[in-house]
């Protein structure tokens, strides 16, 4: 059952700020895969792999550790959690080899669940009309952290060296792991005390009969897991591009500063979702997204073009993704974890295969092929997102479904 208006704008702002600052560590690689590549003697096919390997990681985590949230206090899942990351990115900081600074992301991929716990956490606590509102700057400090950490992550990496901006990211976990525990809940949450929490196994052999009763809920996955992944191999192979026509590591985080526009459009994205229907705000985004990338084959010399076609880019992903979890989050609130569990494991194997797909790409293809393989993303988006249109007249049907499946 919804507990409506519990949390605070202060503390909303609060997890959102902390969702930034933990999914950042994952993507400070993005403006740097030039110099760290440098120093570890690889090719930047094989830096790709830095980044997918720690996607693919993130959704195995997902998989076996994010539907714990249906069962343990979240308070205690997150911290734990946070504390894991501050161990990993201390690994990477230090690290004497490309083998250990690869397997260091990987255990940090595994371990970031806190920015997937969280919006679950925080949709249970308002009134259903403001899902959206809440989803979007939720999303918003995701989205904060992706594109922050090109900022953060190209400055220090220029000025200060590639290790710093990793020293940053220990610094932050170590912070978080001491605010999180005290601003949520100690009380497990909104469970009658009669009820026994369904074991494990039963949490993780529940998926399968979930995404059978809401086709929506997987199909989300699909449309994020193309979006995620356009977006992130788009960033890496931007990431290769600048430094080889003459630009710093410092230019892409520049870029970046440009494309967090869209973190303040957030909560407007998913106010009109709330207001005409997510489904049907999703098709309008995936056009932004669709025009962005269509810019792409021409900006490949034009930094200006470039700085355009990223933000349209940037602002319609973000957006497809608020109403994909608008979606989401509209259903029973018993088992929200498992469906963010569903929707964010398949967002995460797509991101992953991405990662690594754009940077190869890019290096045997440059940006013509990075272009096109963005162009046939995005169309495939709007496809997958024209036919979600199907599944909207059955939204209240299937909310009485799901609730077989709670247990």
């Amino acid at each position: 059952m919804d507990n409506p208006a519990q949390i605070s704008e202060l503390k909303l702002f609060l997890f959102a700020l902390s969702s930034a600052a933990v999914v950042a560590n994952g993507y400070y690689i993005h403006p740097l895969v030039t110099p760290v590549a440098e120093e570890f003697g690889v090719s930047g096919a094989t830096i790709g792999l830095v980044p997918a390997l720690n996607q693919i990681a993130l959704a195995l985590g997902i998989l076996l550790l994010l539907p714990l949230g249906d069962r343990i206090n979240n308070r205690k899942l997150v911290t734990i959690f946070v504390a894991g990351q501050f161990l990993a990115m201390l690994a990477m900081a230090l690290s004497g080899s490309f083998l250990l600074f690869a397997t260091a992301s990987s255990l940090l991929g595994f371990v970031t669940i806190a920015p997937y716990l969280l919006p679950a956490y925080v949709t249970r606590r308002v009134a259903p009309g403001r899902i959206g509102h809440v989803t979007g700057i939720m999303t918003a400090g995701v989205t904060l952290g992706i594109l922050g950490s090109r900022v953060g992550g190209g400055l220090l990496g220029h000025y200060f060296g590639w290790r710093s901006a990793y020293w940053v990211g220990v610094a932050c976990m170590g912070l978080l792991v001491v605010l999180l525990p005290s601003i949520m809940e100690r009380r497990q949450d909104e469970k009658p005390s009669d009820v026994e929490p369904p074991r494990y196994s039963e949490l993780l052999r529940s998926l399968w009969p979930i995404m059978k009763s809401m086709p929506e809920v997987p199909l989300g996955g699909m449309i994020q897991a193309l979006s995620f992944g356009l977006f992130l191999a788009l960033w890496l192979a931007i990431g290769l591009h600048l430094p080889r026509n003459g630009y710093g590591v410092d230019t892409v985080g520049y870029l970046a500063i440009i494309a967090i526009v869209n973190v303040f459009g957030s909560p407007y994205a998913g106010r009109f979702a709330d207001h005409i229907g997510a489904e049907r705000a999703r098709i309008y985004f995936c056009m932004v997204q669709l025009a962005g990338v269509s810019l792409l084959p021409f900006a490949g010399n034009n930094l200006w073009l470039l700085v355009v076609a990223v933000i349209f880019n940037s602002i319609g992903g973000a957006s497809v993704d608020i109403c994909s979890r608008t979606i989401l989050f509209s259903r029973a609130p018993e088992i929200r974890t498992r469906l963010m569990t569903i929707y964010i494991v398949i967002m995460f194997i797509g991101g992953g295969i991405s990662s690594w797909l754009g940077a190869a790409t890019y290096e045997f293809a440059g940006w013509p092929g990075i272009s096109i393989m963005a162009i046939c993303y995005a169309v495939t988006i709007m496809g997958l997102s024209l036919w979600g249109l199907r599944f909207k007249p059955a939204r209240d049907e299937n909310q009485s479904s799901l609730a077989r499946h709670k247990a």
